[in-house]
């Protein structure tokens, strides 16, 4: 039996794949073997499948994401090293980032999701970052670049990998106070 989180993992593939477009009964029914009906007894037609595959991207891609670096505890480092490491072991991110946000530019649902996603994801980012210690005007710059530097990461020709983008925060993690304040 397909649940309905099946249907929204497979949608977030083929979203990452092949785009909005590629988003259709057929296309994803198919990836998952089975009839059209199926998607019926979870969905409202395509828009109420639309709007839970974006609450689904939500909930996996940011709160998700925060969720999981929360529950790990440790001081600031720890949870921004943890954070980093998880985004770049996500398979499906460098092609789901861009598909998204070229989805966003069209349409006004998707944008407004994509608008909510970056503020939660760049002020967690933010608060952990203060939590080093250094001055406060920074840690909004740096939530910045460290969310910057992964959005442009997937849009250049080819996508920046998950390697070298390792070594990009390595980097960025130099410039951390060596003195976090203790959580």
């Amino acid at each position: 039996m397909v649940s309905k989180r099946d249907w929204l993992d497979v949608g977030l593939v083929v979203l990452a794949e092949d785009g909005a477009p590629a988003l259709t009964i057929e296309r994803l029914s198919g990836r998952l073997g089975v009839t059209k009906g199926s998607f019926y007894h979870h969905f409202k037609g395509m828009s109420g499948f639309k709007s839970d595959l974006l609450a689904h991207f939500e909930a996996v891609c940011a709160t998700g994401y925060i969720d999981q670096v929360e529950r790990g505890g440790g001081g600031a480092r720890e949870k921004v090293e943890r954070l980093i490491g998880m985004v770049l072991d996500d398979d499906i991110r460098p092609t789901l980032e861009p598909a998204i946000r070229a989805w966003a530019m069209q349409d006004a649902e998707v944008r407004a999701v994509q608008e909510r996603v970056d503020q939660v994801r760049i002020s967690y980012v933010r608060t952990v970052w203060a939590e080093f210690g250094g001055p406060a005007t920074e840690a909004a710059a740096m939530a910045n670049l460290l969310y910057l530097v992964l959005v442009g990461a997937g849009h250049v020709l080819p996508p920046v990998g998950s390697d070298d983008l390792r070594e990009v925060y390595a980097l960025t993690m130099r410039l951390a106070p060596d003195h976090p304040r203790e959580t």
